[in-house]
């Protein structure tokens, strides 16, 4: 049922400077009156994650080492870790005496000559705090070890723990360092002079700034987004991945292969308690998919019951025993991602998987009614079929969509508010076409959605957004909030490197510029939609805020040209001033670069006179706060 949003009708007459028109001249810009539909839900604003390039691993977990758990053996070429010391020739093997997962490295010690693996490529910076820890076991000859934080070749760019004894069971160290030096190419170190052997379970090395094992500069950067839904953990990985690999010890946890993505091993570091946890630090809702690919329903109703169950369930007890006897209570649930692919891992064709998301749907709310279930469509033929079969399993159906790049700044940002629409437009065809839709009103959740193109210059997917792309994210927001009765979810892919808002290296974070206009827009937009008419290439849009004291108006101007825009209003009496922010920068490359100089920011232009009108800048994306009576 459509809710009556207040009305207004405000003429907006905006003067353009450009070279192309003669001075003075005028181009109208209507700000049209009237409801425009439901309040705009908060879940647009939301994220999303996966295991995937730096995402997570180098981007939001803290983590400093590859291959933490040896994954690879360690006189393979994959493998970070190398083999030093006298007579390296054949000293690290693996061992059967398996720490985790399949292999763990056993470095032989003749006597007197000092051996052991080291991981180079650290980036070290003076000053700043590390802490870790090591799992060895050994005879008591391989004692003692040495784990050493290098920083330099001298003999005091070294800071070193000692490990005195060591016996046939695994124990755990900690260890704690300061660099006293900067080195762009540190390394860490864990060597023995003993006689016997030694083995390596796993190692962990974090700044000890950590939280929890996130990364502070990322955190305080997502807590900037403030994003209140975060979807995970994929994505295609989710088709291959097995949650309980992901639980319990996180030394423990096996290494894997990802699954899904060519680079790196999944450590497992970073798991379902891990997401809660994160989720609840930032004050966000969880969206856990599950694996309908490789899965199997037993592995999700054990998912379900590990995060929602009583502490004296099966899986409640688990998760008591891993620290957490409260449970999560996580309320949306995802079936599956992007079956409708068959790059998916579990891919099977449209009339089987009808039954199988069934089949899913219906056992995970008969154990839990309460749950929200987000279906895995795709416009066209993919969702049209869902939509038939499978809406009584269903709460909201998910739509993704990338766009690409296209050289015209304006024709680049129209493409995504155009999908947003198109996708819009086709739900409400649906409903008119299938017998019963109507009436059930499935909201659509954008559960992908992003531009995708260019190099990846922060690791696997990890493209570079520029001020051009911000303005196709806010008018991208726009769109939503004029489909605000049909579109009540999006998650923004992805939050950190990966096609990501937050860009990162080994030592800083970045808000990259669609970055900054998510923030913007959770900001400084309102909440109660007003429809707005404007002559394209201008994109712009009107909302409430929540008390209807405050008319925010959101305007994208994908252009070189400035604009003043007088206002004139028939229908309600405005204040002398208004307030506004924008991301603007007159260069549509502009982007941001973490520990450089940031190019493209939120800024405030401070107090209007509306009578002199609402200032413009060229390539901008620019909220407005407009005093109504």
């Amino acid at each position: 049922m459509k809710c009556v949003i207040g009305r207004i009708l405000v003429v907006i007459a905006a003067a353009m400077h450009a070279a192309a028109l003669d001075a003075g001249a005028e181009s109208p810009i209507r700000l049209g009156g009237g409801g425009a539909g439901e309040p705009i839900n908060e879940f647009i604003y939301g994220q999303f994650i996966e295991h995937a390039g730096r995402c997570i691993y180098g981007g939001i977990w803290a983590e400093m080492l590859e291959d933490r758990k040896f994954y690879h053996p360690v006189d393979e070429d994959a493998s970070p870790w190398e083999e030093v010391g006298a007579d390296v020739s054949g000293y690290a093997r693996v061992s059967v005496n398996s720490f985790v997962g399949e292999l763990t490295p056993m470095v032989r010690l003749p006597g007197g000559k000092r051996r052991g693996l080291v991981q180079e490529g650290l980036t070290l910076e003076e000053g700043r705090g590390y802490e870790g820890r090591v799992w060895l076991a050994g005879n008591t000859g391989g004692a003692p070890i040495e784990v050493s934080l290098v920083w330099g070749d001298g003999e005091d760019e070294r800071e070193t723990v000692t490990v005195d004894r060591l016996s046939r069971e695994y124990e755990k160290t900690s260890f704690a360092f300061t660099a006293q030096g900067s080195a762009p190419d540190g390394r860490i170190e864990i060597m023995s002079e003993g006689e016997g052997h030694f083995s390596v379970g796993t190692i962990s090395l974090m700044p000890d700034d950590n939280i929890k094992g996130l990364r502070a500069d990322t955190l305080e950067l997502l807590k900037e987004l403030n994003a209140p839904m975060y979807r995970w953990p994929g994505g295609n990985f989710v088709s291959g991945y097995d949650w309980r690999d992901g639980v319990g010890d996180r030394d423990r946890r096996p290494p894997r292969r990802n699954p899904a993505w060519e680079e790196g091993v999944e450590s497992n570091d970073f798991g379902l308690d891990e997401f809660i946890a994160f989720c609840r630090r930032l004050d966000a809702e969880p969206h856990i998919v599950v694996n309908t690919g490789a899965g199997d329903v037993d592995m999700a109703l054990e998912q379900l019951e590990y995060c929602n169950g009583p502490a004296d369930s099966p899986m409640g007890q688990q998760r008591a025993a891993n620290g957490h006897e409260a449970p999560h209570d996580v309320t949306w649930w995802g079936v599956g991602n992007e079956m409708y692919g068959g790059w998916q891992i579990g891919y099977i064709p449209l009339e089987d998987y009808l039954e199988r998301h069934n089949v899913f749907a219906a056992a995970m709310r008969e154990a839990y009614p309460d749950i929200k279930l987000t279906a895995s469509g795709q416009m066209g033929e993919w969702s049209e079929g869902l939509l038939r079969h499978c809406a009584d399993h269903m709460d909201f159906i998910g739509e993704h969509f990338y766009a690409q790049e296209q050289q015209d700044v304006a024709a680049h940002v129209r493409q995504i508010p155009d999908r947003i629409r198109r996708t819009a437009e086709a739900h409400r065809r649906y409903r008119q076409e299938i017998k019963g839709l109507a009436e059930k009103e499935i909201p659509i959740a954008l559960t992908e959605w992003n531009y995708w193109y260019g190099p990846y210059v922060y690791g696997e997917l990890g493209t570079q957004y520029y001020q051009k792309d911000a303005l196709g994210i806010a008018a991208g927001i726009h769109e939503m909030a004029r489909q605000s009765d049909i579109i009540q979810m999006a998650s923004y892919a992805q939050a950190v490197n990966v096609l990501g808002a937050i860009k990162t290296s080994d030592t800083d974070a970045v808000m990259d510029a669609t970055g900054a206009v998510l923030t913007l827009y959770r900001r400084y937009f309102g909440a109660l939609p007003v429809m707005v008419s404007v002559e394209e290439p201008l994109d712009a849009m009107g909302a409430w805020t929540e008390d209807r004291a405050t008319l925010t108006l959101g305007v994208v101007n994908p252009t070189a040209s400035s604009y003043t825009i007088p206002i004139v209003s028939r229908d309600a009496a405005i204040t002398g001033t208004a307030e506004g922010w924008t991301v603007a920068h007159d260069d549509p490359l502009a982007h941001n670069v973490p520990g450089e100089p940031q190019q493209v920011r939120i800024e405030a232009i401070g107090s209007i006179a509306v009578e002199d009108g609402l200032p413009v800048a060229p390539y901008s994306a620019t909220v407005f706060h407009v005093k109504v009576e």
